[in-house]
């Protein structure tokens, strides 16, 4: 009898010894399963934040580059499990890890983790790493989830892909189900909080999943969100006039300063326009009118970069009331309505010129009619936050204001509403944003 009940107790002692010394690390290596992914590959890392990410390779520096101020505090020391990989898609623009594939993503799923899922998706045409500095970092030191995708498609011909902007809001939704189900499988129970929250590109997709895909969200927090309605205004009504008039306003004509003005980017901006003719306006206006309006340009694929105005097919002459009949069945199925069903903070700066707020932010909240909204009209923050590292004194970065907008938002879904939607004056903390 002693022989054959021996192993069994060997067994036992080891199992009992292997418990003492390790359930740290099998928990916190314990291998989880994405959803519908078609690939997934894991690691367990010793720090889930950029700080640790960069050294390590496990995030791209050039992925969100010139979004944050330098400035901008670096948590550290959060260690836990990242997942990256793609769901099923037919698009190759994304070009990470040397997959030639779309739909990337990454989950990071922190040891101490405080409850709750953050899931974001990119701004601009960028990839699934943009957000880590300027989102990621903060929500994970505060013991959140952290989900993002690539949106589908990335790069400045992500045109290509066909219906590319209605493929984002698919992929957000897809990416939230599939990181709520990772999050059960990692601590063992649903997250009781999940809230959407992204800048430019990635705010329109908060407001878009908010309006239609309420029951996925708790609320979310939306940074310079890009507005699309039908009628206008969007980036196809207020990017042509700035076309037009920028070259005559650099050759001194002040009938042109007053079309830019007019066309809302703001008096007082005008150190920032210069920039943003040469590497927004004229980008922007025709990638998407080439996702929106192909055939306004014939054969042509997005244009001409910086045609002059009266030339064929110029974007600068680009007349979206006079292509609305073309143009609005396209954008139809990306349109805002402003019908939230979940809280939703939004935050958007005076001095963004690229999405003037008051074609944007300050149209949206018109819309939501304040019902489970939130605005705070940031005082001298433009689009981009690298910037106001090169204009310290004229800009304040947006980063500090998301930070207590989301902590706003926490309290809300705890019962404590907001102060009320404003416009914040500069503190004189910069790095300070108080909401009320």
């Amino acid at each position: 009898m002693s022989g054959n009940t021996f192993p069994g107790m060997w067994c036992v002692l080891l199992v009992l010894t292997l418990a003492v010394i390790a359930p740290a690390d099998v928990r916190h290596c314990a291998p989880v399963n994405v959803p519908g992914a078609a690939y997934q590959q894991q690691v367990c890392l010793g720090d889930l934040t950029t700080t640790g990410t960069v050294a390590s390779g496990h995030t791209d520096p050039a992925d969100w580059a010139g979004l944050t101020s330098a400035a901008l505090p670096t948590p550290s020391g959060v260690p836990g499990i990242q997942v990256d990989g793609y769901f099923p898609d037919s698009s190759t623009t994304n070009t990470n890890h040397g997959w030639l594939h779309d739909s990337q993503f990454v989950l990071r799923l922190p040891d101490r983790w405080n409850g709750g899922l953050v899931v974001t998706g990119s701004p601009g045409v960028r990839e699934q790493y943009a957000n880590d500095r300027a989102i990621g970092d903060w929500v994970l030191a505060r013991g959140y989830a952290f989900a993002a995708t690539d949106k589908g498609n990335t790069g400045v011909r992500f045109y290509r892909d066909g219906a590319a902007i209605e493929e984002w809001n698919r992929r957000l939704t897809q990416l939230t189900i599939a990181a709520k189900a990772v999050v059960a499988q990692r601590y063992g129970r649903p997250p009781h909080r999940t809230i959407a929250t992204g800048l430019s590109n990635g705010g329109y997709l908060v407001r878009w999943q908010l309006e239609n895909r309420p029951w996925l969200y708790d609320g979310g927090v939306d940074w310079e969100g890009t507005l699309w309605t039908v009628p206008g205004p969007n980036l196809l009504t207020f990017l042509p006039p700035a076309l037009r008039a920028y070259p005559a306003y650099l050759a001194g004509d002040e009938r042109a300063h007053a079309d830019l003005v007019a066309a809302e980017f703001p008096a007082g901006s005008e150190f920032l326009w210069d920039y943003h003719y040469r590497y927004y306006w004229d980008l922007t206006q025709r990638i998407y009118r080439e996702e929106l309006d192909p055939g306004f340009d014939g054969p042509l694929e997005a244009g001409v970069p910086f045609c002059v105005p009266g030339s064929p097919a110029c974007d600068a002459d680009y007349d979206y009331a006079a292509r609305r009949s073309i143009a609005g069945p396209a954008v139809a199925p990306i349109a805002l309505s402003g019908r939230l069903k979940k809280p939703l903070i939004t935050l958007h700066g005076t001095y963004d010129v690229l999405l003037p707020i008051s074609r944007d932010s300050d149209v949206y909240a018109a819309m939501t009619r304040g019902h489970q909204h939130r605005y705070y009209r940031v005082e001298q923050g433009t689009h981009v936050d690298g910037l106001v590292d090169v204009y310290p004194d004229r800009l304040r970065p947006l980063a500090p204001c998301h930070r207590s907008a989301f902590e706003a938002l926490e309290r809300w879904l705890d019962g404590t509403p907001p102060p009320p939607s404003a416009t914040l004056p500069r503190p004189a903390d910069t790095g300070t944003c108080p909401l009320g």
